[in-house]
């Protein structure tokens, strides 16, 4: 299961009013190669899904991860901090061995 903190959950919430996404729109998050340590995580809203993938909710939010994504994601938590020395979104993810400084990609 992928989880979102509140932070993150306020924050989706707000993206998606503004941006005007159709109903039925959720997060799509995944990872893709590259990055300083390896493995990068993608997210971005989506409203089509696609076959294999994984739907969890917390708090409200739909997350969708693709079948290939799945396992290096699994346990990981979506928070967001916002404010002056906030990063935005990070994903905090127990399965990452190591993580680069700016905590956008990740290794096994």
């Amino acid at each position: 299961m992928i989880t979102v903190n509140e932070g993150a959950r306020d924050q989706v919430q707000k993206l998606l009013q503004e941006e005007g996404r159709p109903a039925g729109s959720f997060v799509r998050v995944g990872v893709k190669g590259g990055g300083c340590s390896g493995l990068m995580y993608e997210m971005d809203f989506d409203h089509v899904m696609k076959d294999g993938d994984q739907t969890f909710e917390d708090k409200g939010i739909q997350i969708v991860v693709d079948k290939k994504s799945y396992l290096y994601l699994l346990g990981t938590e979506l928070q967001y901090s916002g404010g002056l020395n906030g990063k935005g979104f990070e994903f905090f993810n127990p399965n990452a061995n190591r993580t680069c400084g700016c905590g956008e990609s990740f290794s096994l």
